[in-house]
């Protein structure tokens, strides 16, 4: 291209694409026709002058989570972006797009499993309802406080009952009891006993982790002993899910807590179709990770920040073995 012309081109363009002039402007400018300014621009951007990117927030979403879907061997990863890193409106936005997926996914005779929490607490109040029969919605561990913390259990299991037309299962019990004599009594009633099977038969189970034993739910609502604290820091728990404390491999870290915990197995949770994890917030890092690892979830609701944490983690992880 002629040196002159070159110069006309980069002008038209700059002022086009920089100074936002319009083609009618910037033809005055010039001295030419508006036909003119179009095929300068065209030119401009043929010669790799302009070049044109668009970002598309919702895309690289999509690609995040194609990425941890493959590294983690998930089914599904939907990731949000949370306008802000806030706890609440993290929770908020995971909520929102749980309820969504839920809303998609639930057909006539399935049977859902959850748990408690602030963040099942946001999924939960955000579900619309949806016109299916024969649905069942249980409750998979024990959520009635020892002390004062609300664990939203009973709202939790309404709100899924209402939004799916059903009359739910509740377990109206502690998560964790005191001795393994008082577990086994409990569970040996029949309606108990009843209930616990429908959180195994469940072909959906959807649930949250709590955070390492010192900040987790689990301890403000007074399930946690001292000497039960003391194994965990021992064990470095990260976190729970249904009440049962794993570390950041996925292992158990309190054979005896488990044994006095009342819910599912975490186990039985590897043979649901939808294992569904909503979780967020950079604080619960740690527990997603082990969940992940001890192949608990097969579907991952989370934010930006965190999955974009845990693809940083996975990488240090492979750097380094």
């Amino acid at each position: 291209m002629a040196k002159d012309k070159l110069s006309r081109v980069v002008k038209a363009a700059k002022m086009y694409y920089q100074l936002d002039y319009s083609q009618q402007a910037v033809a005055e400018e010039l001295g030419i026709s508006r036909p003119s300014v179009s095929r300068l621009l065209r030119e401009a951007k043929e010669q790799g002058i302009v070049q044109i990117r668009i970002v598309d927030p919702y895309q690289d979403l999509q690609q995040i989570g194609a990425v941890i879907e493959e590294h983690f061997g998930l089914k599904d990863c939907i990731v949000v972006d949370a306008p802000v890193h806030d706890d609440y409106i993290i929770k908020e936005e995971i909520g929102r797009q749980t309820a969504s997926y839920l809303q998609q996914i639930v057909k006539d005779h399935d049977i859902i499993g959850t748990t408690w929490g602030s963040t099942m607490y946001e999924v939960a109040r955000q579900l619309q309802q949806k016109s299916v029969h024969d649905v069942v919605v249980t409750q998979l561990n024990g959520g009635v406080s020892y002390s004062e913390a609300n664990t939203y259990a009973s709202e939790i299991i309404h709100y899924l009952g209402r939004a799916f037309h059903t009359s739910p299962y509740f377990l109206p019990l502690p998560a964790i009891v005191d001795h393994i004599v008082v577990k086994q009594a409990i569970v040996s009633d029949r309606h108990i006993r009843h209930v616990l099977e429908l959180g195994q038969k469940a072909n959906i189970a959807v649930f949250t982790v709590g955070m390492r034993y010192e900040d987790s739910a689990l301890y403000k609502a007074d399930y946690l002993t001292d000497d039960d604290m003391k194994v965990l820091k021992e064990k470095q728990a990260v976190g729970d899910i249904c009440s049962r404390m794993f570390d950041i491999n996925g292992n158990l870290c309190d054979e005896d807590l488990n044994n006095r915990t009342i819910g599912i197995e975490l186990e039985d949770l590897k043979e649901k179709e939808y294992a569904i994890l909503a979780a967020g917030g950079l604080q619960k890092l740690d527990a997603i990770i082990g969940s992940l690892q001890g192949g608990y979830c097969n579907v991952l609701i989370t934010d930006l920040f965190t999955a974009e944490a845990l693809l940083a983690w996975k990488q240090k992880q492979e750097t380094s073995a």
